[in-house]
């Protein structure tokens, strides 16, 4: 029984992770998205880049990339957070950063998704974790240590409250599955263990243009819409999407082929909102949260073995996924 809007037989959208971001490395997949009638989410930040920051890219600093981001908005595109900027922010600067998304978009962020090891993280790291938080750590000791503090009030970079107060969704684990029914059913949950986060949304793997494919290959497209489901990709569009203005032709046809099926293509808080509506239960049982990290840990020693034992050249344009290891 179908059970989208417009009677669709499965829900499908993107939250594209601004790492990295231009006007010219994103704008031919977006012209793309909108002529397919694909509404997604495109994360931000707010503040000026820093230099030596995480992966950088344009901000709403920017006169031509704000621009780009206000058309998008009015195309129906939506807008959410990625922190307030690619490095370290204490407490003061996520007001500042958030007041400036409210200015310039008209709103504060519904949705938000951690950017790499920024210090302000929410329930990041080890604090992600409830029955794998020691295996994580000692499966972190010999990388360099980071440290997140986005959820302790007694430190500078605490905005638990803010982030309460102002947003929505923040998103959690990546799976390498394209139906998050399967892993995550109770989506959008709320964990009472990390109270500073109202919802919590599960992601498909899809960081560059050679994992988005993977993950929405035709097969796996056709199981989305045999068992009606639910796919959110969390994607960077500025790593392997498109070249001179021209969109990866695998990327292309995928994304052409699943807009001609039976789907309900809509942002991610529209999506996450209508699941919520959907939904009586939203307090995330403790078996299925335990089942998520497992499954997640999984994931991430598969993908671990097959660059060890099988790494594929990389093209200069197609970035890997370990720059990005710890959005995952």
């Amino acid at each position: 029984m179908n059970r989208f809007p417009n009677n669709k037989r499965f829900a499908f959208t993107i939250l594209d992770d601004t790492d990295l971001s231009t006007v010219e490395n994103i704008s031919p997949v977006y012209r793309l998205l909108a002529e397919l009638g694909m509404r997604t989410t495109k994360s931000v930040w707010p503040l000026t880049s820093v230099r030596s920051g995480r992966q950088g890219g344009s901000s709403l600093q920017d006169a031509d990339y704000l621009k780009f981001i206000l058309d998008l908005k009015a195309l129906g595109f939506e807008i959410a957070l990625h922190n307030v900027r690619n490095y370290d922010s204490t407490r003061e600067v996520i007001k500042e950063g958030l007041e400036e998304f409210r200015k310039l978009i008209g709103r504060y962020p519904r949705v938000q998704a951690n950017h790499s090891t920024n210090r302000e993280n929410i329930y990041w790291g080890a604090a992600r974790f409830n029955t794998l938080r020691f295996l994580y750590r000692a499966g972190t000791v010999l990388k360099e240590r980071h440290i997140f503090e986005g959820h302790n009030p007694d430190t500078p970079y605490f905005w638990g409250d803010l982030c309460r107060e102002k947003v929505d969704y923040v998103r959690n684990f990546v799976f390498r599955e394209i139906n998050l029914e399967r892993i995550n059913p109770t989506m959008p949950y709320h964990d009472p263990s990390r109270p500073f986060v109202n919802y919590w949304f599960s992601s498909c793997r899809g960081g560059n243009a050679s994992s988005f494919c993977e993950t929405l290959c035709e097969a796996n497209q056709d199981r989305l819409e045999a068992e009606g489901g639910v796919c959110i990709m969390y994607t960077h569009f500025a790593c392997g999407f498109a070249r001179k203005g021209v969109v990866d032709s695998r990327t292309e046809r995928l994304l052409r082929r699943l807009s001609g099926m039976d789907g309900w293509f809509a942002p991610v808080s529209t999506l996450l909102d209508f699941l919520r509506r959907e939904r009586k239960a939203m307090i995330i049982p403790s078996l299925e949260l335990s089942l998520m990290e497992h499954r997640w840990a999984f994931d991430k020693v598969a993908l671990f073995a097959e660059r060890v034992f099988h790494t594929p050249e990389t093209k200069d344009h197609q970035l890997p996924e370990s720059i990005y290891a710890h959005d995952h």
